[in-house]
């Protein structure tokens, strides 16, 4: 009689001999060691990179407006100290160039006359008017200035440095898998990714803005100057945002897995809809910044995210029926 032979899955489960703990767990401190020096490589170079970084930070200020008609505004500036910009209107500013939304810059100066110095004000047109922002962004202590470099570093480390962070770490994980069990991980690993990405960049170039504006609007309802605002704080409130925007966005994973292993049916998804509303609040609390607008900002694409797994829960249960015989 023939002998069977053996699949691909159990060649790879016999393959070397079986480790005692501590050579797992001398595996496991190898693989830490290797991710926190990648960590601390990177952290180094984006250190170097951290004023190009703070820039990057700074460019969803430009683009507060992107939902709002544009109006003409007036900087002065003396020297190289600029003031504003500041909206007006042409009943204001009768003076101003054609066009919806023109920007112009006062250039303040003094000249000789006679034996007395002058005031001038020139006025002249300034192509980079989408380059000013509204608000300015200060350091209030000597140490501001490194901690705000170092945070901004640490973020984009953890990001840059991922691939080989996770790749070391998958080095430990994927040896106690079989063929089967590693398809599913990095099937759901590609879609985590993606997933991730979609909630950075969807965070940075649209919601992002959005809060910002809404945090300015809502500080001049109540009465308060929101043209400046500390560096520290605002660099902690973007990175926190984004990152926990990306984070939040595995939300869909969770509960399709839950769903794939039968412990939630398309049912359960129906029924939940309002406490997830509500755990959409709290998690924008938790994975932020404890305050209404990203908490908001964050619950309605969680939400929606959460309408498209009901949708997917359905068509798994349906694709599942029909391929079961009839009885």
């Amino acid at each position: 009689m023939a002998e069977e032979k053996p699949t691909v899955a159990a060649e790879l489960e016999d393959v070397g001999p079986k480790k005692s703990f501590w050579g797992h767990l001398n595996d496991l401190r190898s693989a830490l060691v290797k991710s926190v020096a990648v960590i601390m490589v990177a952290l180094l170079a984006c250190l170097f990179g951290s004023p190009w970084l703070v820039k990057v930070l700074e460019e969803p200020l430009r683009h507060m407006h992107m939902f709002e008609k544009a109006k003409p505004t007036v900087t002065f500036q003396i020297g190289d100290t600029r003031l504003g910009p500041y909206e007006v209107t042409r009943e204001q500013f009768p003076g101003l160039p054609p066009g919806d939304a023109p920007h112009v810059v006062f250039h303040m100066g003094v000249a000789p006359m006679g034996n007395q110095q002058v005031a001038t004000l020139t006025m002249e047109a300034d192509p980079k008017s989408t380059e000013l922002l509204e608000v300015k962004l200060h350091n209030f202590s000597p140490a501001e200035s490194f901690m705000v470099a170092f945070h901004v570093a640490l973020f984009a480390a953890l990001a840059i440095s991922s691939p080989f962070w996770i790749f070391f770490m998958g080095g430990f994980v994927l040896p106690a898998l079989n063929l089967k069990e590693r398809k599913v991980i990095f099937s759901w690993l590609g879609w985590s990714i993606f997933l991730f990405i979609a909630g950075v960049l969807s965070t940075y170039f649209v919601l992002l803005p959005v809060a910002l504006r809404a945090s300015v609007q809502y500080s001049e309802l109540l009465g308060f100057s929101a043209q400046d605002w500390r560096a520290q704080e605002y660099i902690n409130f973007v990175c926190k945002f984004i990152f926990g925007m990306g984070l939040g966005f595995q939300f869909p994973l969770v509960v399709l897995f839950l769903v794939k292993i039968g412990v939630l049916t398309h049912e359960h998804l129906k029924k939940y809809r309002r406490h997830v509303a509500v755990l959409s609040l709290i998690l924008g609390a938790v994975l932020t910044t404890p305050e209404v607008v990203t908490q908001v900002a964050m619950a309605i694409p969680l939400y929606l995210l959460y309408e498209v797994c009901i949708w997917i829960a359905w068509y798994w249960e349906r694709k599942k029926k029909k391929s079961q015989p009839a009885a």
